[in-house]
């Protein structure tokens, strides 16, 4: 696991190995990221990065320039993971992490953001509702994107910001756009 571009492109990420995660592939990512270049202006971004696991996309996001990023996931030693490489980066005034249920931290958040990212554990119940889940909470700022990574199997809820859906093997990006005044 790498950070592709920006400053810190082409670091190599190395998480303890007994982290409860699934992280995001490269080849992924990397696709992912050339999506977004031509969807939202990264620098100066305010981001979420919903079940963050190992701080994959956080970096990368930090490494492009992002204003802010918040990181939520309930598991401490991933947070402590990305705290100390986000430390080691100098990029701890930035990314902030918040130990928390997901669902529970989605209900009762009151900003809104630029760019949010969610992967959740591909066998989560609430897969398929969790775009509209974020989007009638209203975390997603005008002209923001949302990106949810699930199962290419999966299908998730309709949802009129729905915009594309981009299948990469085994995983899948669904995209929404909130186009909306």
């Amino acid at each position: 696991m790498r950070i592709i571009g920006g400053k810190h492109g082409g670091i190599r990420l190395t998480p303890p190995a007994k982290l409860p995660v699934r992280p995001t592939t490269d080849i992924a990512k990397e696709a992912l990221f050339n999506i977004l270049q031509n969807k939202i202006d990264i620098a100066e971004a305010n981001c979420l990065d919903l079940f963050t696991g190992t701080g994959n996309i956080t970096f990368e996001l930090a490494s492009r320039g992002a204003n802010a990023i918040d990181s939520v996931d309930i598991h401490f030693k991933c947070l402590q993971y990305i705290n100390e490489t986000a430390k080691a980066l100098k990029a701890d005034d930035i990314i902030k992490t918040k130990k928390a249920d997901v669902l529970k931290f989605i209900a009762s958040c009151k900003k809104q953001y630029d760019f949010i990212f969610a992967d959740p554990p591909y066998d989560m119940g609430e897969l398929p509702t969790l775009a509209n889940l974020i989007i009638n909470q209203g975390l997603l700022r005008q002209n923001g994107l949302l990106v949810v990574e699930h199962p290419s199997l999966r299908k998730m809820e309709e949802s009129s910001l729905h915009s594309e859906t981009r299948k990469y093997g085994q995983s899948s990006f669904s995209f929404y756009q909130n186009t909306s005044a």
